[in-house]
């Protein structure tokens, strides 16, 4: 019975740990996006995260004539490409992301983590 019991235990264990790697750490998807960045920040109490906005215009509304702008916030993980987004508040830039199933505190409150910055260019208006 002994056996039996901690053969179960170990099962659900195991299955618990495999979930939850792939609801957190299973990359979903990859891809980039283009905007001007809003916002960027760190933040935190217990875990500092950076996090930021970037906004993408042209985007068709629901009422015929309007425009319709549509937000991409993301999270950063790497500390060299939060100093490059630091500088570039108010330009357009081009970013490469992953798409994860959950969100962790440690990485950020967003499922999306931004990886790199492909380009920075200052804004045509």
């Amino acid at each position: 019975m002994r056996r039996f019991l901690f053969s179960v235990i170990g099962i659900v264990i195991v299955l618990l740990v495999g979930f939850f790697f792939y609801k957190f750490y299973f990359v979903f998807g990859r891809g980039v996006k283009a905007g001007e960045l809003n916002y960027f920040v760190e933040k935190g109490y217990v875990f500092k995260t950076y996090e930021g906005r970037l906004i993408q215009t042209g985007y068709r509304s629901k009422q015929p004539g309007a425009l319709q702008s549509n937000e991409f916030q993301f999270s950063v993980t790497d500390e060299k490409v939060a100093q490059q987004l630091m500088n570039s508040s108010g330009k357009f830039v081009q970013l490469h992301y992953k798409e994860y199933l959950g969100a962790v505190p440690w990485r950020g409150f967003s499922n999306f983590i931004v990886d790199s910055v492909i380009s920075v260019e200052n804004p045509v208006y």
